[in-house]
């Protein structure tokens, strides 16, 4: 997500992020009606915090896993590339969220690579690396986090029989060009491409080190959102207003960004009500592993926010943001 995974570590109609969870081995083939949620994402190839110590903190219960990358082999998922999807660590920490009645979304993609969507060659191929990761975690829901180019109409003939088979709800994460333009030209034909195989997808712009001409960085992030949101109203001309803001997410990176700019509490909160008053599908944030004030005045960290802040306080915030349904 962002520049993150390149510079440190390794890193990040409308549907509902309340997906039906099965015991790992088992995705349910079951598709489910759009509700609002706050899903931040956690890179889950860091060993802390776990999904169940956010759970046990917060409350907060609902996360977006990154990233599902092929491995040394291939068109292979793995957890980022290295770690085998299957490794005992991370479902253990997935099971554990689900008996305290948690979700998972499952994002692929990010700032690093490789991409599975690059790495297996045939949409048949990409559906099976894609059906492992939705068996093996136990959930319905694929986030695809677009950072590079990809062979969008492959990977939106795979995430079409996918969703076909098992109604398996789908996001796109795409990048941000500028608070008044929207999108980046790229990330619109991947839309197009997704509107034409007939995908149904949730569209979460990544709000995040893109230009501006706003002195204030929160009021940015919303007009980038209103931003997407017209764009969408051009690839999906005949869905009703509210349909369009059910099918938009708002994907922020929390404290310092490369840019300069930072995205503080207040931000947050002004994200957080104008989420709630246009009823838009998903809030998120990268990433939980840095909602921490550890490292104040500090410069952009995978660990920390960079800001002075109370320990998960924007994990708090985003939580506001509620389901309008349950599953």
């Amino acid at each position: 997500m962002s520049r993150i995974g390149t510079r440190i570590a390794s890193v990040l109609g409308g549907f509902a992020l309340a997906v039906a969870l099965a015991p790992a081995g088992q995705a349910q083939a079951v598709h489910v009606e759009p509700a609002g949620q706050s899903a931040p994402y956690v890179d889950i190839t860091m060993p802390e915090p776990s999904l169940a110590e956010i759970a046990r903190e917060t409350g907060h219960k609902t996360f977006t896993l990154a990233f599902a990358l092929g491995d040394h082999s291939g068109c292979n998922p793995s957890w980022g590339g290295t770690i085998p999807l299957d490794d005992e660590r991370i479902l253990n920490d997935i099971r554990e969220l689900r008996a305290m009645g948690g979700e998972v979304i499952v994002a692929t993609g990010g700032a690093v690579g490789p991409y599975l969507e690059h790495t297996c060659r045939s949409a048949d191929a990409l559906t099976a690396a894609y059906r492992t990761i939705l068996d093996t975690v136990g959930t319905n829901h694929l986030d695809v986090d677009v950072e590079a180019a990809i062979p969008h109409d492959m990977v939106n003939t795979a995430l079409a029989g996918l969703q076909a088979e098992r109604g398996t709800s789908v996001s796109y994460t795409l990048r941000v060009q500028g608070d008044d333009y929207g999108l980046d030209p790229y990330s619109v034909s991947v839309l197009r491409s997704a509107a034409t195989h007939g995908v149904d997808v949730l569209v979460n712009p990544m709000t995040m080190e893109f230009g501006t001409s706003r002195s204030n960085w929160g009021d940015a992030v919303i007009a980038a959102a209103e931003s997407v949101l017209g764009q969408m109203r051009g690839i999906w001309p005949d869905r009703a207003d509210a349909e369009l803001k059910r099918g938009l997410g708002v994907t922020p990176m929390i404290g310092r960004n490369f840019n300069g700019k930072i995205f503080r509490q207040a931000d947050a909160n002004k994200l957080v009500d104008w989420a709630r008053a246009n009823q838009i599908g998903l809030l998120a944030f990268w990433s939980v592993g840095r909602d921490n004030g550890s490292c104040p005045g500090g410069g952009v960290s995978p660990t920390c926010s960079s800001i002075a802040q109370s320990e998960y306080e924007f994990t708090n915030i985003f939580s506001r943001f509620p389901a309008r349904s349950s599953y």
